[in-house]
């Protein structure tokens, strides 16, 4: 099977560049902002009652929760690389 060269030809464990990196983390937030919304709305569906919060509220949080997770998992990748744990 031959490989096409580019990104997917470096040898595993070779340190990632700063752009993949930044466009990894920045998936991680966009998963767990949508998990997030995920949760809510099936406590919506299936809660006792309605949330403290409306919709702008929402997304706020779900706002916070995504660059949160960007942030984590951007300084976890370097840690867990150096680890060798990838």
């Amino acid at each position: 099977m031959a490989d096409g060269g580019g990104e997917s030809a470096r040898a595993r464990g070779a340190p990632a560049t700063p752009r993949a990196r930044v466009r990894s983390a920045a998936l991680w937030g966009v998963v767990g902002g949508f998990a997030f919304l995920v949760l809510a709305q099936g406590y919506r569906l299936l809660g006792p009652g309605p949330l403290p919060v409306g919709l702008w509220g929402l997304a706020l949080v779900a706002l916070g929760v995504g660059v949160a997770s960007a942030g984590l998992s951007y300084l976890a990748e370097a840690r867990l690389r150096a680890k060798r744990r990838t």
